[in-house]
């Protein structure tokens, strides 16, 4: 392998041309594994041609973009035989859009800063590498239970009861986020401690450009309690990078009414105003929402340490770079200046 790692395919952690121990510890169960998968990457020719196509048929997992199932024997990654049981997800590089070749580290950037500078519960993810040097994305399978059983799991696409024959083809689309919020409310007990991290992932995810939320990257997941719970974030991608998407997945928006409330039909974007009045309908406290916003309207310096130490090439940090300072601006930006029931609570830029 001629590619040279300085950081952590993991963390992002400086000093390091592996995996760090705390990365082996949380992803592979302290086993040793190597950074550079034992095979190569499925665009090459050759015998594993066949393993891939037959592997790409058994995984269960929903999605566009391309998906392998990959099991840890020993201390090796390899892809799972019939009856095998995956544990992790493998995401190559995709096909058909932009820069394509920065998508499984774009993805893993975008999740390392939610966890990392936000506190956002994740799925356990790291970058690793095809033995042609050729980056993927792997992610830890968060629905299996120590005896080898899963969870129950069940998208917001599922639980809307949205499919292509009841909304069509974009059916993982056409929702808002308010309504999204009422089914966590009546599907989970501890109500208002998962609508506080619902509302901080629609906030981050506006933040870091992430244009594909939609229903089904969304979960809610059986605990060890039996309760049901938000599900750790996954599928957190700064999709402006590659696609000139929306900057919200669902059609609607924040609510059924979103794209006329006041601020958006004066700014054009979704501004703070936005965001305070979507927090208040979900039914969240103001001195909450107000904390959670100035925590992520704030410039945190460690995003730009990711991004430095991150696999993208330069031109692409840079514009994850853009791309975040413009969101900070827009989320720094109120319509209202007196009069208002914000106004003891936010310094005005």
């Amino acid at each position: 392998m001629s590619l040279q790692i300085k950081y952590c395919p993991g963390s992002l952690k400086d000093g390091f041309s592996t995996y760090s121990g705390a990365v082996l510890k949380r992803m592979f169960d302290n086993k040793k594994v190597n950074h550079v998968l034992p095979f190569s990457s499925p665009d090459t020719e050759g015998p594993q041609q066949e393993k891939f196509i037959e592997n790409r048929k058994r995984i269960s997992i929903s999605g566009v973009q391309e998906k392998l199932s990959i099991v840890l024997v020993k201390n090796k990654l390899q892809l799972t035989e019939p009856e095998q049981q995956g544990q992790y997800i493998l995401k190559p590089i995709p096909r058909d859009i932009k820069k394509v070749s920065q998508v499984p580290a774009n993805e893993h950037l975008t999740m390392q800063i939610a966890r990392q500078v936000y506190n956002i519960p994740t799925a356990e993810n790291a970058l690793i590498f095809f033995d042609n040097d050729k980056p993927a994305y792997i992610t830890k399978r968060f629905d299996l239970k120590p005896d080898g059983g899963k969870y129950l799991q069940e998208d917001f696409a599922a639980i809307a009861g949205k499919t292509k024959d009841t909304a069509g083809e974009d059916f993982k689309y056409e929702y808002n986020y308010l309504d999204l919020g009422k089914l966590i409310a009546k599907h989970i007990n501890a109500a208002e401690v998962e609508l506080e991290k619902y509302y901080k992932l629609v906030l981050f995810n506006y933040l870091f450009s992430n244009g594909d939320a939609h229903l089904k990257n969304f979960s809610l997941i059986e605990s060890s309690d039996g309760d049901l719970i938000m599900s750790p974030a996954y599928d957190l991608v700064c999709t402006r990078i590659h696609v000139n998407d929306s900057y919200m997945a669902l059609k609607e928006g924040l609510t059924v009414d979103s794209l006329n409330h006041p601020s958006f039909s004066v700014l054009g974007y979704f501004g703070y105003d936005d965001f305070f009045d979507f927090g208040l309908q979900l039914g969240l406290k103001d001195s909450r929402i107000i904390k959670i916003i100035d925590q992520m309207r704030t410039e945190n310096n460690s995003v730009y340490v990711l991004i430095a130490h991150s696999y993208l090439d330069n031109e692409t940090k840079l514009e994850y770079t853009t791309l975040y300072k413009d969101k900070l601006v827009r989320l720094n930006t109120s319509y209202k200046k007196v009069n208002s029931i914000y106004s003891k609570y936010i310094n005005y830029p």
